[in-house]
C-alpha cells in the first residue's frame, strides 16, 4: 500500500470514528459534527467514483450501526433499517464525488444541498423522520445557532455544517493558493458566524413574557409501576390480556392509573393549570375507557385543570392497543382524542392515527398535542404551528438508549413553529423549553424518585416563517441539487475548452 493510500485510510478512519462521537445519543459531541465530515470528504473525493460509494457506505455503515447498539435496538429484525439508512446518509458522499470536480466554483455546494435533500426526504417519506443522521439536530444546545430553525427547519443548520466541512475539505484539496476555495470557505464561515450573531440578537431581544401559565408533567411513580409491572408477565402477550377477567384488570391498572389521578391533583393544587401525562402513562380496557376518561373528568373539574392524559387501550379489535393522548378540560368535557400518527417501526406494530395534529384554544394558551416519536417528523408538527399554537404537549416514553435523542429532537420542533413545548417522558428525559428553544426544565426518569416536570412556560406563541410556508428552503436545496447535477452533465459533454475551464476531465481516483 503506497503512501496515498495509507493516508486516506486513515482520514476515512479518523472521519468515521469521529462520526461515531457525533451522531450518537449516548455521546453526541457536537463540535465533531463539524469536524468529521471533513475527513470523510477528503478521504472519499480520492477514490474513484463506485469506490467511493463503497468507502461512503462502509462509514455510514459502521455509524448507524453503533447507533442502533447505543439505542438498544441491535436486533435482526432492525438490521435491514440500519442498512437503508446506511445506504441513504452515503447518498451525499457519493453525490459529491460524482458532481464536485464539474461544477466550477459550485463545488462547495454540492454535499450541503445533497445532505438537506437527503434528510428532508428521509424525514419526509420514510418511517424514521428524524430520528438518526440529522446533522443539524446535533446542535440542539447552540441555542443561537438554531433559530435559524424558525426559517428553514433543522435543515438550515444541517447546511451550514455541511457547507463548512465540504469548503474546508476543498480548500485541504487544492491548497491555500487556491482562490475560489478559499473565498468558498470565508463564505461558508461568514455564514455561520452571521446566522449566529443574528440568532443571538434574537434571544436577547426576545425575553421571556410575563404572561406565563404553570405545565406540569406527571408519570407514574416507580412505586405504583412496579406494582403494576408483574401483570405484564403474567399476561406476556395481547391476546392473554384480553382474555383476562374485566374486573381483576381494572383493579390491577388502578395501582398506576389512581397514582397518576392523585399526582395530577397534587400538581393543580400547586398552581399547575395544565398536567400533561406521559405517553401510555394510564392502561384501560376499551371497555373500560370511559370510566378512566370520567376518572379523568372528576379531577379536572375538582381542581378546574385542563388535563392531556395519556393512555394504552387494549380493544378486542387487531393489532388490539391504540395509543392515545387524551385532553379533558376544567368542565369535564372531551376536547380532543389524539392517536399517535407515527408508531416505531416493528416495536409498535399498531394502526396509526389520521395524522391530523388537534389544536384546542384554551384560557391557557392555544394547545395542541402529539405524542414522542410524532415529534421526530418536522412535518407532522408543523401542522401545531401552523395552526397558530402556542403551548404544545408532548407525552413521551422512551428508554435510557434513545433518551437524549428525542429531548434533544424536540428543541428542534419549538424553535421551528415557535411554540413552547412541555415533553413529559416515562423511561427518558422530559424538558420544557420556550418558543426560542431555551431550557425551562428539565428532569431524567433516571435520576429522581418523583417522576415530575414543572416549567412556566409563556401562554403566547412566536409567528415563524417556518410555520407559515413549512419546507420551502429544503426543496429549493432540491432544485438546487438538481441544477448542480445538470451543470455537471452539461461539463461532462462539454467541448474540451469549455470542460478544461470548468475543472478539467475525471480524475482518476488516486489521492
Amino acid at each position: 500500500m503506497d503512501s496515498a493510500s495509507v493516508r486516506r485510510a486513515i482520514l476515512w478512519a479518523a472521519g468515521t470514528l469521529l462520526s461515531v462521537f457525533a451522531m450518537q445519543a449516548a455521546w453526541d459531541i457536537a463540535l465533531l459534527a463539524w469536524l468529521y465530515p471533513v475527513l470523510l470528504l477528503r478521504s472519499i473525493r480520492s477514490f474513484g467514483p463506485l469506490a467511493a460509494f463503497g468507502v461512503a457506505l462502509a462509514s455510514t455503515a459502521v455509524s448507524t450501526t453503533v447507533w442502533l447498539a447505543l439505542a438498544d435496538l441491535l436486533s435482526p429484525p432492525f438490521l435491514p433499517i440500519a442498512l437503508v439508512l446506511a445506504l441513504v446518509h452515503a447518498v451525499p458522499y457519493t453525490l459529491d464525488r460524482l458532481l464536485y470536480r464539474r461544477v466550477g466554483r459550485w463545488a462547495s455546494a454540492v454535499f450541503p444541498v445533497a445532505v438537506v435533500t437527503v434528510e428532508f426526504a428521509v424525514a419526509s417519506v420514510t418511517p424514521f423522520g428524524t430520528i438518526q443522521g440529522v446533522l443539524g439536530a446535533t446542535q440542539a444546545e447552540n441555542t443561537a445557532l438554531i433559530q435559524v430553525s424558525s426559517l428553514t427547519g433543522v435543515y438550515g443548520v444541517s447546511l451550514l455544517i455541511a457547507w463548512t466541512a465540504s469548503a474546508a475539505a476543498l480548500l485541504w484539496e487544492r491548497g491555500a493558493a487556491d482562490r475560489s476555495s478559499r473565498n468558498a470557505l470565508v463564505a461558508a464561515v461568514s455564514a455561520v458566524v452571521l446566522v449566529t450573531a443574528l440568532g443571538g440578537v434574537r434571544l436577547v431581544f426576545s425575553p421571556l413574557p410575563d404572561d406565563t401559565v404553570r405545565v406540569a408533567g406527571v408519570s407514574a411513580s416507580q412505586a405504583a409501576w412496579e406494582e403494576l409491572r408483574p401483570t405484564f408477565h403474567e399476561y406476556d402477550s395481547l391476546e392473554a390480556l384480553l382474555a383476562a377477567d374485566r374486573a381483576e384488570m381494572r383493579e390491577r391498572f388502578a395501582a398506576v392509573n389512581d397514582d397518576l389521578l392523585a399526582a395530577t391533583g397534587r400538581e393543580a393544587e400547586a398552581g399547575a393549570e395544565v398536567v400533561v401525562w406521559a405517553e401510555s402513562a394510564a392502561f384501560t380496557m376499551e371497555s373500560d375507557r370511559d370510566l378512566l376518561v370520567e376518572d379523568i373528568a372528576r379531577v379536572a373539574r375538582r381542581h378546574g385543570v385542563y388535563v392531556n392524559a395519556g393512555m394504552s387501550v387494549y380493544t378486542e379489535e387487531a393489532p388490539h392497543l391504540r395509543n392515545q393522548m387524551v385532553l379533558v378540560d376544567p368542565a369535564g368535557t372531551v376536547l380532543w382524542t389524539y392517536d399517535k400518527s407515527h408508531p416505531i417501526p416493528i416495536l409498535e406494530p399498531y394502526e396509526p392515527g389520521d395524522g391530523r395534529v388537534p389544536v384546542a384554544d384554551t384560557p391557557a394558551g392555544r394547545l395542541a398535542t402529539v405524542i414522542c416519536y410524532d415529534g421526530d417528523f418536522p412535518g407532522t408538527v408543523r401542522q401545531a404551528g401552523a395552526a397558530g399554537a402556542d403551548i404544545l404537549l408532548v407525552g413521551a416514553n422512551t428508554w435510557e438508549g434513545i433518551k437524549e435523542m428525542h429531548a434533544r429532537n424536540a428543541v428542534f420542533r419549538a424553535v421551528e413553529n415557535g411554540v413552547s413545548l412541555v415533553r413529559q417522558a416515562s423511561r427518558g428525559r422530559a424538558n420544557a423549553v420556550d418558543p426560542l428553544g431555551r431550557t425551562l426544565a428539565t428532569v431524567d426518569y433516571y435520576t429522581t424518585d418523583r417522576q415530575l416536570l414543572v416549567a412556566d412556560v409563556p401562554r403566547e406563541g412566536v409567528p415563524t416563517v417556518y410555520a407559515r410556508v413549512g419546507d420551502v428552503f429544503a426543496w429549493l436545496c432540491a432544485a438546487a441539487l438538481l441544477a448542480l447535477a445538470a451543470a455537471a452533465v452539461r461539463a461532462r459533454y462539454a467541448p474540451g475548452p469549455a470542460r478544461a475551464a470548468r475543472g478539467g476531465p475525471e480524475r482518476s481516483g488516486r489521492g
